[in-house]
């Protein structure tokens, strides 16, 4: 089963035609209206300790709201 950080917002007709996962491969940008997270699970922090934590493998978060996300920060995937 996937994470949650592994799943775009936005539908396949949409990921197609945007260039972030389509051509350079990134994540979606917190500015993007589609890069949102409506989950339950999902609650920004501005805890450094977290925002700022060696462990955090955060080339596994496809869109940037997941990197202040205290569900992701605590429950993702640990860095190597």
């Amino acid at each position: 089963m996937s994470g949650c950080w592994e799943i775009r917002a936005c539908d396949d007709e949409m990921q197609a035609e945007c260039p972030h996962p389509a051509v350079f491969k990134d994540r979606c940008p917190s500015k993007c209206a589609f890069a949102y997270c409506e989950r339950s699970t999902h609650k920004l922090t501005t805890d450094p300790e977290l925002v700022f934590s060696p462990d955090v493998d955060r080339e596994a978060a496809i869109m940037d709201i997941c990197l202040y996300c205290e569900f992701f920060l605590t429950r993702g995937p640990r860095a190597e």
